[in-house]
């Protein structure tokens, strides 16, 4: 038996033990990850040709401008003699070497993707995008990044070659913890004719999982509510994302040339003042009750001086998307992460309309409307039913108002009823 003196000491053990577990857990996407490939293709008099094939099978968290970052110990002395694809962000002190000078010799190598456009000599499949990787749900095409890289003084076989340790990834910002390297099956490599099938000497993976927690001690965005049922609009609640960028806010777009590039790194929030004091809010508003249908429309909005959104997803949580019939101006796609449900969808922009969400100001919103069928089973407008359970902007959960605050169904002729417009009057008699 543990001894009642450590039992706070053991449950302080577990509760971290299991949280540290817990947080990288999105029950909306229960395997989503992303997984670094490491290709051993040929060996080299003093060491080996890799391609590295980085794998983003997370549904709707993508990885924007400034794109990925990837970092690794090596087990020994070894050296990068040349990348294809990508570049290290550093050469480290190569003084050695007296002929041949690596590209890079630091024990903890940084590399990055390369910028479009470089000269084809550089590039190779699926490289040179700025670090900017898709999710899977939104683009499986776009959801691969890869380089290729020589390594030297690292062994020759499978037996002396050691695996790099430490792997970290940037994507841009943190969040991301990654596993340690694992011997697996060597990858198998069919040629373009289909006739004959190579494989690697040998292959090693590392799984990265992402945590909001790591990535933001706050929240990035909030959720706003209306109805035509309800006068009153529910705002985000007050400092839904921490506020901490109150005393460096900007109060009207007239403004922002006066202020931007005074004091601000490029890298930090430059927002528009509101209570909220988020970067993004979307705000659902139930818009019409038809017989068999009603209607929602959805705002996504920017107050954000410093970023374009690029490739901006925004995923919802709500019942009745299992009987979407139509939306207009967004992409929709379920997703269904366990077979019992079918109640998340994710929507995102159509390409080279509305897939960039633009800095704040009057060009800093996207709006779709959607329409849903409704199931006379399940179908009320009681008790903020017709809100949504969850939302997520590029993958981080939205901050909701609380249920209290919800515009609420007037149940009577007095009082808030009778303070509705008649033509709203007219539509709930008839419908509800």
């Amino acid at each position: 038996m543990v001894s009642n003196r450590y039992c706070p000491f053991v449950l302080a053990a577990v509760v971290f033990m299991t949280f540290s577990h817990a947080v990288a857990y999105d029950p909306l996407d229960p395997t989503g990850n992303i997984t670094i490939k490491w290709d051993v293709i040929s060996w080299t008099p003093d060491g080996y040709l890799a391609m590295v094939t980085m794998t983003n099978f997370q549904m709707y968290r993508h990885i924007m401008s400034p794109g990925w970052t990837l970092g690794w110990t090596w087990a020994r002395k070894e050296v990068i003699w040349s990348m294809v694809g990508a570049q290290a962000t550093e050469q480290g002190d190569c003084s050695k070497f007296k002929i041949n000078i690596p590209h890079c010799c630091k024990r903890n190598p940084t590399v990055v993707d390369l910028l479009p456009g470089v000269p084809y000599n550089q590039q190779i499949a699926n490289c040179c995008k700025g670090g900017v990787v898709a999710s899977w749900g939104q683009d499986p095409s776009a959801a691969v990044s890869s380089f290729q890289l020589s390594v030297g003084i690292s062994g020759t076989s499978n037996k002396t070659v050691r695996l790099p340790k430490n792997f970290t990834l940037s994507g841009p910002g943190r969040g991301y913890t990654c596993s340690q390297a694992k011997t697996v099956p060597p990858s198998v490599f069919i040629s373009a004719d289909g006739r004959r099938r190579t494989q690697a000497m040998m292959t090693w993976n590392v799984t990265c999982s992402y945590s909001q927690i790591l990535a933001s001690q706050h929240p990035t965005c909030c959720v706003s509510m209306s109805s035509f049922y309800n006068s009153t609009i529910t705002p985000c609640p007050a400092c839904a994302c921490g506020c901490q960028n109150k005393n460096n806010c900007v109060a009207s777009d007239s403004q922002i040339r006066s202020v931007v590039g005074i004091n601000t790194p490029s890298n930090a929030p430059l927002l528009h003042c509101t209570q909220h004091m988020c970067p993004i809010r979307m705000h659902w508003h139930v818009k019409l009750n038809y017989k068999e249908y009603w209607r929602v429309k959805i705002t996504v909005t920017n107050f954000n001086y410093q970023i374009n959104y690029t490739q901006w997803t925004l995923v919802v949580q709500h019942p009745n998307l299992n009987n979407v019939t139509e939306v207009f101006s967004f992409s929709y796609k379920p997703l269904i992460p366990y077979k019992s449900t079918n109640d998340t969808g994710m929507f995102y922009g159509i390409k080279f309309y509305n897939d960039v969400l633009m800095q704040s100001g009057p060009e800093g919103n996207v709006q779709s409307e959607l329409i849903l069928e409704k199931d006379i089973n399940t179908f009320s407008f009681k008790q903020g039913w017709a809100f949504p359970r969850k939302v997520y902007f590029n993958g981080d959960e939205c901050t909701m108002p609380l249920p209290e605050y919800y515009p609420y169904l007037p149940n009577s002729a007095h009082g808030t009823f009778s303070t509705l417009p008649p033509f709203l009057l007219l539509i709930l008699l008839a419908f509800w």
